[in-house]
């Protein structure tokens, strides 16, 4: 008889974080010849450090970016690879150190920077960002830095795992998010709404597109001093693919990251680059990267990984998974429905009284360096959602139902079955399908915007901040 798995073990988060700590003190000991005197945590779920040291009397700074809890063992290990290729090709990225085995952790060049928004959802709920003069004149500077990426040889990172020569025009749109999508297939994170935009995506293909590039991923992302730009960062999830991705993130993150004018973004694109931004491809891949970012934010909830974000991915899947299906309304110049009611809720006492229990006692918890106040409160956010999904779960149910029997032409007896008859219609990939398929799909993913807000939709809350259109009527 196997024995139940037991969720409470696990290691003393405090005992880890000193483990961590005198293994980076050695590391630098070792090979920069200097002795720690301050190491800093940065407020995100990835554990990465700004590091203090001395060394024959100066005082020097590195950053220590280690590796998320959820990610394959390799992508840390590239995107340093992938820092050294940018380097030596004349990006301007921070120098690469070295490496650490345990914590696995790149050692890099701590850059002189401003202050910037950490680019959270859950963070901008509270805290909406903002573009200032200076930082709006090195966004316009970052995208002359994202040109000159995308004109660096794809035969300069080859050496790296996963990064080849694309040929077909299925695999320049859609290599990764193809891997990202079967990914979820094997860890059953697939719904639905997911589905659809995957096989709409592979229906509509650019086969006109065959030439590929080197591509960031998750564009927009640098550091600043003023009005310049200081070195871009975060590649982990760069590959090869159509440089019309990249452009299309600035669409993706805005505006609860606030990226400023995205047409005006494009036209200095176009500049740097010598080359037209077509905006039908740019709302393809908006979709295409959205799609890619919602089958993350599901394994950001797994519930068995230390450390990974549950209530940031959900948060995450369902704004981004809306926002995609917006995509591909916008492409297909479908109109979609932005109001829906929300009718009051009814919760039982013993599931009231339980849950705000747990919301109380969470936020009595003490902090410390390895629990932060942030995470404490991403912890206390699950049983406050959990509060609305059971006050308004029966309505989404109905309502989620009652769309996909529109659709099938048949009765259904509860979700499972009729996203079982959903499913069998999506993989038939009739176009035929799409419109009432796009809004089925958008006021699902709507409806659980609502019950995470518990209100209606709102568009000052960035859980319902609309994808901006780029396509002209």
């Amino acid at each position: 008889m196997n024995e139940p798995t037991d969720h409470t073990a696990g290691p003393d988060l405090d005992e880890v974080e000193a483990t961590q700590h005198a293994a980076i003190r050695a590391w630098i000991r070792e090979h920069l010849g200097g002795e720690v005197t301050d190491m800093e945590r940065e407020p995100r779920w990835r554990p990465q450090w700004q590091v203090t040291y001395e060394r024959d009397g100066e005082t020097n700074k590195v950053f220590v970016r280690g590796d998320r809890p959820i990610t394959n063992p390799h992508i840390l290990h590239n995107e340093m690879l992938i820092l050294q290729a940018l380097e030596r090709n004349g990006i301007r990225v921070p120098h690469v150190y070295g490496w650490i085995d345990e914590p696995k952790a790149i050692v890099m060049e701590c850059v002189d920077t401003d202050a910037r928004d950490l680019g959270y959802i859950h963070t901008a709920i509270d805290n909406p960002t903002t573009m200032s003069d200076e930082r709006w004149q090195a966004m316009l500077s970052y995208m002359d830095h994202l040109a000159q990426m995308h004109a660096v040889p794809v035969s300069e990172f080859t050496h790296i795992r996963g990064f080849r020569e694309l040929v077909s025009a299925e695999e320049v749109a859609l290599r990764d998010t193809e891997r990202y999508y079967r990914s979820g297939e094997q860890t059953n994170v697939i719904d639905p709404p997911l589905a659809f935009i995957q096989s709409w995506l592979r229906r509509n293909v650019p086969q006109h597109r065959t030439e590929a590039s080197f591509i960031t991923g998750d564009a927009g992302q640098f550091m600043s001093a003023g009005p310049e730009v200081a070195a871009l960062t975060d590649f982990e999830i760069a590959s090869v693919g159509d440089n019309h991705w990249d452009l299309a993130c600035f669409r993706g993150r805005h505006p609860y990251e606030n990226m400023g004018d995205i047409p005006a973004l494009y036209r200095r694109y176009e500049e740097a680059s010598g080359e037209p931004v077509d905006p039908r491809l740019v709302c393809y891949h908006t979709a295409n990267f959205l799609q890619l970012s919602a089958i993350a934010g599901k394994w950001f909830m797994d519930p068995d990984t230390q450390g990974a974000n549950w209530m940031e991915g959900l948060l995450e899947t369902a704004n981004i998974t809306r926002r995609a299906l917006e995509a591909v309304a916008e492409y297909e110049g479908v109109a979609l429905d932005h109001h829906l009611p929300l009718p009051a809720g009814s919760i039982s006492p013993l599931e009231e009284s339980g849950l705000t229990k747990l919301v109380n006692d969470i936020g009595r918890l003490p902090t410390s360096t390895a629990f932060a106040e942030w995470e404490r409160d991403l912890l206390q956010g699950i049983p406050s959602f959990l509060l609305n999904h059971a006050r308004y779960r029966a309505w989404f149910e109905r309502e989620t139902v009652a769309d996909i029997e529109a659709i099938t032409g048949e009765t259904h007896d509860d979700l499972p079955s009729a996203d079982d008859a959903i499913t069998g219609v999506i993989e038939r990939n009739d176009a035929a399908h799409d419109a009432e398929l796009i809004g089925a799909m958008h006021r699902r993913s709507l409806r659980m915007c609502m019950i995470i807000a518990g209100t209606e939709p709102d568009e000052t809350n960035p859980l319902f901040h609309r994808l901006e259109p780029i396509l002209q009527s």
